[in-house]
């Protein structure tokens, strides 16, 4: 079943100073229960289309379509998991969970009972009464995750949410959350500007050229293995053709 669908979407910045075209028709589509990854130079407006997807801002032209409705027409809810976790200090891990909810008017006992099943089932039940800083990076971003899942979305919106972690911190918190965002049968659009990080999570990559930016290509991800990992996919034969492949079609048009 088709969730998301993008239809030549075209967007400019205006400024006094003049126009900045960013995004250059735009199509692409989202199956339900698949995780998609976007590639592409700095700056090419990557984060752009996330910004498009959740509504904090509109196209020019183009559609954008969630179940067959217009973007202003659906009421499926959407969660955005941004780089830094933003989680407040003088809440509880709990607490901060909880907190979407709260916004939303949603705090129902089913879904206060969701986010304690969620913090259970992923580890952080021990660390409800603690604050933020008590936490390694690792685990406020899976508590961030947690957050965004308790107001059961249904596409998820992920704008390098492991970028200020370290590299091998980065490499376990991947293969956690994209094995949460599996289990949990989330719809998930990852920007990244990890190559590896893409192919190991990702079912598709969806490569952009630089601003404004195009589709250079969309690469179906499919590994031999019975039960894929973000880690264990990193270890498969198929990994490195892959990697390769859309190395070699970012960089290939640096002239453009």
């Amino acid at each position: 079943m088709e969730l998301l669908k993008l239809e030549h979407v075209f967007l400019s910045y205006h400024t006094p100073g003049g126009e900045t075209p960013v995004l250059n028709d735009i199509s692409f589509s989202l199956e339900q229960g698949t995780f998609t990854a976007i590639v592409g130079p700095s700056g090419c407006g990557k984060s752009t289309i996330l910004n498009l997807i959740s509504g904090l801002i509109r196209p020019e032209s183009g559609q954008i379509f969630i179940e067959g409705k217009s973007l202003e027409e659906s009421g499926l809810n959407i969660g955005y998991m941004l780089q830094k976790d933003h989680l407040f200090e003088w809440r509880t891990v709990r607490s901060n969970v909880l907190l979407g909810l709260e916004i939303q008017h949603k705090t129902a006992p089913e879904n206060l009972a969701r986010a304690d099943r969620l913090l259970e089932a992923y580890g952080l039940a021990p660390f409800r009464n603690a604050r933020p800083s008590q936490l390694s990076g690792g685990m406020r971003q899976r508590a961030a995750l947690i957050r965004t899942l308790a107001l059961d979305p249904a596409l998820l919106l992920l704008d390098e949410p492991f970028s200020a972690l370290d590299y091998q911190t980065r490499l376990n918190v991947a293969d956690d959350i994209g094995q949460i965002i599996r289990r949990e049968k989330k719809t998930a659009l990852l920007v990244t500007h990890d190559i590896s990080e893409a192919v190991s999570m990702a079912d598709q990559v969806i490569i952009l050229s630089r601003r404004p930016a195009r589709i250079r290509r969309s690469v179906p991800i499919v590994f031999s293995m019975s039960d894929r990992t973000p880690m264990a996919s990193r270890e498969a034969p198929e990994f490195k053709q892959y990697f390769n492949l859309i190395w070699k079609e970012l960089n290939s048009h640096e002239g453009d």
